[in-house]
């Protein structure tokens, strides 16, 4: 093949080069195919419904929380909760910015990951997939209106707005842990199990790479960062 190659006046690194390539280059798996598929659709109309789902669920819970607080009709005709709805106003306009961050920061991470053992992956579908990949965070709100649709008496808005489904905090019980891991034990929870798991099949999809080294980029990606982040909010948490 190499006196071919010399014959047509072709360098025999460029000829080395493409066959490398062509070993190198495999077909998508079966998963990573059929995940190709599930999410081949308009990724802006999939973000239109996911602020809007958001919103909805977040909106639904704050009138929850705020119904759930003694002499709620009296104190919201005096306007004792003007701040509260000013407060609320400006997070319903910040979310789908704050979802765009979100997108931006996780996939730079996993980008930069990636990069770090050497791994060259598009940036754009590491983005892309970040934004489908948010649909399994929509579950644990949605839950925690669901439980509290019709609170008793008994509950407080505190325990409304702390409660995390499936989480070490909603195991332990918040009232038997300090304030200052709240926050900590409410993040660990299934959900992020299941986004962990959805990013290695993405990444697969992405890299083209086995599981295996997919899960080590997930770890080194996400839940290394994850950690350090939780870590550093319990030190510096000032109640």
């Amino acid at each position: 093949m190499n006196d071919i190659a010399k014959l047509d006046g072709i360098p025999n690194n460029l000829l080395d080069l493409d066959e490398n390539h062509q070993k190198m280059a495999k077909p998508l798996s079966i998963e990573a195919q059929r995940l190709k598929e599930t999410i081949d659709f308009d990724k802006r109309i999939y973000f239109f419904i996911l602020v809007i789902l958001f919103l909805s669920i977040r909106y639904l819970t704050n009138t929850l929380i705020l119904e759930s607080i003694p002499d709620y009709d009296a104190l919201e005709s005096r306007g004792d909760f003007m701040i509260f709805h000013i407060f609320n106003a400006l997070n319903y306009i910040w979310t789908p910015f704050a979802l765009l961050w979100k997108f931006t920061a996780i996939s730079f991470l996993f980008w930069l990951g990636a990069f770090f053992l050497g791994y060259k992956v598009p940036y754009k579908e590491l983005w892309k997939f970040a934004l489908v990949a948010e649909v399994i965070f929509i579950f644990p709100e949605l839950i925690r209106l669901l439980v509290y649709l019709n609170p008793s008496s008994s509950v407080t808005f505190q325990e409304i707005d702390e409660y995390r489904p499936f989480s070490l905090l909603s195991l332990l019980g918040s009232e038997n842990v300090a304030a200052q891991y709240h926050y900590a034990l409410g993040t660990v929870n299934i959900f992020e199990i299941f986004y962990g798991i959805l990013w290695l099949y993405g990444f697969h999809m992405i890299s083209n790479r086995g599981l295996g080294e997919c899960s080590i980029v997930v770890l080194i990606s996400y839940y290394f960062p994850l950690l350090i982040w939780l870590i550093f909010y319990i030190l510096v948490y000032k109640g």
